[in-house]
């Protein structure tokens, strides 16, 4: 009888730390999902506010229907990434200007920075 016992709690304490090893390891969830993965779908708005208002700016040779719209891997994906951060005020106007002009430096960014930042006044809150 006791050795069914310890073999009932040993298969009890195996099943636990399964569990615990799962939730930890984000297998059941989005626990450890990059931001770009959890973002809310709002987002999506503001990129087309910003296709619309400002899609024939330029971000270093990139036109910014170019990259709101077609995904061609690096270029359009480090804009959607940071403009979602800043869209969700993960990181301010500074922040985002310095990483996006570091990505396309062509030192021409700026009409299409500020038309950015003009739809995101005029966007709806998150």
């Amino acid at each position: 009888m006791a050795q069914a016992h310890k073999r009932t709690r040993l298969q009890a304490t195996l099943a636990v730390t399964g569990v615990v090893m799962l939730a930890l390891s984000g297998c059941g969830g989005d626990l450890v999902a990059p931001d770009s993965l959890i973002e809310k779908p709002g987002v999506e708005g503001f990129y087309n506010q910003i296709a619309n208002a400002c899609g024939h700016h330029s971000l270093g040779n990139q036109p910014l229907n170019y990259l709101i719209n077609i995904s061609d891997g690096d270029g359009n994906d480090y804009f959607l990434d940071e403009t979602s951060k800043l869209y969700y005020g993960r990181i301010d106007r500074t922040t985002y200007a310095t990483d996006i002009n570091g990505f396309f430096p062509t030192g021409t960014n700026t009409p299409a920075l500020n038309c950015i930042y003009a739809q995101l006044d005029q966007a709806p809150p998150p």
